[in-house]
């Protein structure tokens, strides 16, 4: 799950550039010097940066360190949910209905993710392809400034689909759909 450390007698480089528990450098000490000042402290050292000239330690407590960059990386995973989600609104859609959807899309725009919306069209209904992108207007303008259009509208087959995500200045472009 997490990144390989050397410890204390592992670390194989003579020299090193320490780190304090405070994170103020100690300087260039050799390999016994630095353990024996994290001994004194009852500390291990661990070696952060191996590839760095010469390699950086630190003196921590081991287990303590551990956790913490656990606890990062799974926050990271966390955070990371900036996945694309998808809402499907027909031509046809009612007012409320849309009214709905479009709560669900400042829901997603809110923890991150980007928002599809896909009007379907089924059987004659793509005949009428001005009705799809009026359905797209009318969204854009309940969303008002609280989106910014990643991807203008395209048909994709059957599909009219918009892609959007939340708005960083407040205002949205000024595209017409």
């Amino acid at each position: 799950m997490g990144k390989f450390y050397r410890l204390n007698q592992n670390i194989q480089s003579p020299n090193l550039r320490v780190i304090d528990l405070k994170g103020e450098q100690l300087g260039i000490l050799t390999k016994e010097e630095a353990i024996s000042k994290a001994k004194a402290q009852s500390l291990d050292l661990v070696e952060v940066a191996s590839h760095a000239d010469p390699p950086v330690a630190r003196i921590v407590d081991f287990q303590k360190f551990r956790y913490e960059e656990n606890k990062k990386e799974r926050s990271a995973k966390k955070d990371s949910g900036g996945g694309l989600k998808e809402l499907w609104l027909s031509p046809r859609i009612e007012e409320h209905d849309i009214k709905v959807r479009l709560a669900r899309t400042e829901e997603f725009l809110k923890m991150g993710h980007k928002v599809r919306l896909v009007v379907k069209f089924k059987g004659r209904e793509l005949a009428h392809r001005e009705l799809g992108f009026k359905v797209l207007d009318e969204a854009l303008a309940l969303l008002g400034d609280k989106v910014s259009i990643e991807r203008e509208p395209r048909f994709e087959g059957r599909n009219l689909s918009i892609i959007l995500s939340k708005s960083r200045g407040g205002k949205v472009t000024e595209k017409t759909v």
